[in-house]
């Protein structure tokens, strides 16, 4: 694995949103869902495609804190922008559980 210094780390902007709406995302090529996310008045709505469909809803999914890098360029996935990388674990099978915290925290709080 290679090693970064804590000034690479520090360039990565990580913060809470709050997931606003969560749809199907049927044109990706893997099972996914695209996210509407609330970062706060600082950074306000993001667009984000999760491949997290095994273990969430849609439906479970609005409402829920989560944790994204939101200073990565815009990617185009199919016929959709996603503006933030929302993070998870990645288990053996290649499934994702999302990271959040564990407390109700202001939106666009970042981490360190």
């Amino acid at each position: 694995m290679d090693q970064i210094s804590y000034n690479d780390f520090a360039r990565i902007d990580i913060r809470v949103g709050r997931v606003v709406s969560a749809d199907e995302f049927p044109q990706a090529r893997k099972p996914a869902y695209r996210l509407k996310i609330d970062f706060g008045p600082e950074l306000g709505l993001k667009h984000s495609s999760a491949q997290i469909t095994k273990y969430y809803d849609p439906k479970d999914l609005v409402g829920r804190l989560v944790l994204a890098v939101v200073n990565f360029p815009p990617r185009q996935i199919a016929n959709f922008f996603s503006e933030v990388l929302t993070l998870g674990v990645i288990l053996g099978d290649g499934d994702i559980c999302l990271v959040h915290p564990d407390r109700d925290v202001p939106l666009g709080s970042p981490i360190r």
